[in-house]
């Protein structure tokens, strides 16, 4: 071997060139949250209400993929229907977590998330979807409220008791609860 095919061959097996997803500030092994969505007309629609995904992947024509960061919030809708009617409502609140979080498993959520908030039948939706209206109608992203306060709507929706508002002054707390940790 000649000199330069040496160095070539010591710079090859050096260290390996840096990934795109390295270059781009992203580490590999970054816990990802990966949402299923989905529209078949007149059928089915799996769709998100809020929530900021890192990307998104267009897996067919009916079918995509919404990719989470830890600790991301996101609001999922899922409505069924067949000749008859709509035969399902259901809303989920969620937060992407790490590996070495708690998390529940969720059909359409790999590999799971936190769930704050689930929803289930018309009159339920809807209610939220009030509220969630209620809150963006304040200047408030629905991504930025308190996972608290979704926990509180989802257990006095449970039980059957009035919703309480998400108000500025319960946002201002929250920030400043969040400024201190």
């Amino acid at each position: 071997m000649t000199a330069n095919n040496l160095a070539q061959a010591a710079a090859d097996t050096a260290a390996p060139s840096p990934s795109f997803s390295t270059l781009a500030g992203q580490s590999n092994n970054t816990p990802l949250t990966r949402v299923a969505l989905a529209f078949v007309d007149q059928r089915i629609n799996l769709y998100l209400r809020f929530g900021e995904p890192a990307r998104t992947i267009q897996l067919d024509r009916w079918r995509r993929s919404a990719v989470f960061l830890p600790a991301s919030i996101f609001c999922r809708i899922r409505w069924e229907s067949n000749d008859y009617g709509t035969t399902r409502w259901q809303l989920m609140v969620m937060q992407g977590c790490t590996p070495l979080d708690a998390v529940q498993r969720i059909p359409g959520v790999q590999p799971g998330a936190r769930l704050l908030l689930h929803a289930e039948g018309e009159q339920k939706v809807h209610a939220v979807l009030a509220r969630i209206d209620a809150i963006e109608a304040r200047g408030i992203g629905a991504i930025d409220v308190s996972p608290a306060y979704w926990r509180t709507l989802g257990n006095r929706l449970a039980a059957g008791l009035p919703l309480p508002e998400y108000t500025a002054e319960r946002h201002a707390a929250w920030l400043a609860g969040r400024e201190l940790q």
